[in-house]
């Protein structure tokens, strides 16, 4: 839901960009869309489950590698199907994304091949860790959905202090790589009935992650 005043830019640590309202409510409407056609598979969404043996809050689903806590596969069992591809078009949406947040050209041998879609609802949450099961270090871009989020931005030697807690929209780009790549991240709370009716998405928040693994060829 917008606000009256636009929302400026912002960098709360270096090499992480906040850019508010990035997506037109027509994208946003197409990548809901995109995202209940993913969330049937072939890997359907699902809760991951720790090797702890604890299952997250969140649902999620992989487009073009799997996420098996704690590295990345194929098939989520052996000899099952293997994850759906990730398309070009949301490459090319991803390197819009470094453009916008880094300036043109933004990042340009940027070349994900990998996108996480975590669905929260009201309940759900996220607790701090590093994304680092990846190869590359190339930038992480998150893309909001749906319900606001108070998504919080950490440091990259812990979990504690210093953060930032953001609120994420619909619509909003949050991009972080350089000295920030490796930085703790979770969303600590999702506000329910703060989206865009129009949207398509009654309840609930997604969450588009999209990577370079570095693993292409292996």
């Amino acid at each position: 839901m917008t606000g009256l005043l636009p929302r400026e830019m912002t960098e709360p640590a270096p090499g992480a960009v906040h850019v508010p309202d990035w997506l037109t409510l027509d994208r946003q409407r197409e990548l809901v869309s995109a995202c209940r056609e993913w969330a049937r598979g072939p890997i359907p969404i699902a809760s991951p489950v720790l090797p702890s043996g604890h299952t997250m809050s969140l649902r999620m689903v992989c487009l073009g590698w799997h996420w098996k806590p704690y590295r990345y596969v194929r098939s989520a069992v052996e000899g099952g199907p293997e994850a759906a591809p990730f398309p070009e078009w949301l490459k090319e949406l991803a390197r819009e994304a470094t453009a916008a947040a880094y300036g043109s050209p933004g990042t340009p041998d940027y070349s994900p091949d990998a996108a996480l879609i975590n669905f929260y609802d009201e309940n759900a949450k996220l607790g701090m860790h590093q994304d680092k099961d990846e190869r590359s270090d190339a930038p992480v871009v998150s893309l909001s959905l749906g319900d606001s989020c108070v998504f919080r931005f950490g440091n990259p030697e812990s979990r504690n202090r210093p953060y930032s807690d953001i609120e994420l929209r619909s619509g909003d780009l949050f991009v972080f790589g350089g000295p920030s790549r490796f930085s703790y991240h979770g969303v600590t709370k999702v506000m329910p009935g703060t989206a865009d009716p129009r949207l398509g998405l009654e309840t609930g928040r997604l969450n588009i992650t999209i990577r370079e693994t570095g693993l292409e060829g292996t």
